[in-house]
């Protein structure tokens, strides 16, 4: 039983080719987004690892961390789109890794933050609530595959903000 892709795009790629291409590579979140099931879920899960080394900085660090990465993540996911020939793949999970920055943004580090941001983020992007759908409907190319996650951090983030406001992440 094989958990991950045969082909991936209408180009049909091998996922050898995703993994030597440096974009296609980062666009499927070092190789987590080759999952047949889940790819969001595990591309998230490859954000752990990146959010873990970026909160040891301050919050200048941080933020221009995760603002490169969404930025530069609007131009690898359209390049990843384009060589895949399908506009946003379930395997392109680089908007969720920079989704999953921006949920535990402002968030002080604990392994709560951590767990309950994963949460959060995975369900705002999975149900997709106004405006998140809309955009991911209405917005193509790199900036629609993006922004739709950024929005569900914001939105994750807002309520992780809350609850850690409330002292629940103890």
């Amino acid at each position: 039983m094989n958990i991950f892709l045969d082909a991936v795009g209408a180009n049909k790629l091998a996922p050898r080719q995703i993994l030597k291409d440096p974009v296609l590579f980062l666009a499927f979140g070092f190789g987590s987004g080759l999952a047949k099931k889940a790819p969001g879920t595990f591309g998230t899960v490859a954000a752990i690892p990146v959010y873990c080394l970026f909160a040891q900085s301050n919050l200048l660090v941080y933020s221009i961390l995760t603002l490169l990465v969404t930025v530069v993540g609007i131009w690898i996911c359209g390049v990843a789109a384009d060589k895949l020939g399908e506009h946003d793949f379930g395997g392109i999970v680089w908007d969720e890794i920079a989704g999953y920055l921006i949920t535990l943004w402002l968030v002080p580090f604990s392994w709560a933050a951590v767990f309950w941001g994963f949460i959060l983020f995975r369900i705002f992007d999975i149900l997709k609530p106004w405006p998140i759908r809309w955009l991911d409907r209405n917005i193509h190319g790199g900036l629609g595959i993006m922004l739709d996650d950024v929005l569900a951090g914001i939105f994750a983030g807002l309520l992780l903000w809350l609850m850690a406001g409330q002292g629940w992440l103890h």
